[in-house]
């Protein structure tokens, strides 16, 4: 074993027993695997609500945009919220959910590994707090909030729960 690498527990580490829909990252990725999908989320968190907005700025097609759009909305991520603008047909806003908000470290995470390693020789972009303005970075922390490399990480099945 490596060490930098997490430790699986409990029968886990018998890895050619493990298949997709049981790995929680292998359900998120069929949820959110896509470019446009992560671009739409990423959207939704620089405050982009309507329809138009999201498919221009992601540079997807209006197609592709209603897709996934619906696919993050019924995944609940997102939900609508109808709007209408006088002498305007009713059109629907697409806002954060707490789930989705519960995904942004995800995004945050990509942003600064994207902005660290491709920067592709122009100027990185920056997380910053804006009420102190320091740095802000996204890291694994345990609930006492330690941060833990990945060789203290273990990986091991929940307890079940009673019904």
């Amino acid at each position: 074993m490596s060490e930098e690498s997490v430790t699986l527990l409990d029968g886990l580490a018998d890895r050619t027993a493990w298949n997709t829909e049981h790995c929680p990252v292998g359900r998120a990725m069929e949820l959110i695997g896509t470019r446009s999908a992560v671009l739409l989320m990423r959207e939704a968190y620089y405050g982009t609500t309507r329809f138009d907005d999201f498919a221009q700025r992601v540079g997807i097609t209006e197609n592709v945009a209603a897709a996934r759009l619906r696919e993050l909305t019924d995944a609940g991520l997102l939900r609508r919220e109808p709007y209408r603008e006088p002498g305007q047909r009713t059109r629907h806003e697409y806002r954060l959910t707490d789930m989705g908000r519960d995904l942004a470290p995800v995004v945050l995470g990509l942003f600064e590994w994207g902005a660290k390693y491709l920067s592709g020789g122009r100027a990185p972009l920056r997380l910053k707090h804006a009420d102190c303005g320091t740095e802000v970075h996204v890291n694994v922390s345990c609930a006492e909030h330690h941060d833990v490399p990945l060789r203290d990480i273990t990986v091991e099945p929940a307890a079940r729960r009673r019904t």
